[in-house]
């Protein structure tokens, strides 16, 4: 689909925020929740998670980055309805990481 602009792809991530159960608040603690337009290594990345996962943590560490990317986004759905539902189960599949959930296990949850 023809890439949304950044301010609405930016409440599609707030929703998606919105959304997460009360249980996964803590794990947001020093984390720093970003839009960027791609990621410029693997331009086809739809999120990543910079950090040391929240079990791991020990004393004080800078704050730990998620990206969620629009434009890769965009490219991967057809239309803001499953543009909506991607940018949630990928704001899901990062907190996950920064849980210290790993991608096999993610991929065995149905959030790969």
């Amino acid at each position: 689909m023809e890439a949304i602009p950044r301010y609405r792809f930016e409440r599609l991530v707030r929703d998606a925020l919105d959304q997460l159960p009360d249980e996964l608040l803590s794990i947001l603690d020093n984390v720093v929740i970003q839009v960027d337009d791609r990621n410029p290594d693997e331009p086809s990345l739809l999120g990543l998670y910079d950090g040391v996962p929240h079990g791991d943590r020990n004393g004080d560490t800078g704050p730990d980055v998620i990206s969620i990317y629009r434009l890769a986004h965009c490219e991967a759905v057809i239309d803001e309805t499953e543009l909506a539902a991607e940018v949630t189960v990928t704001v899901i599949h990062e907190i996950a990481h920064a849980a210290g959930i790993d991608d096999e296990r993610l991929d065995e949850l149905g959030w790969g």
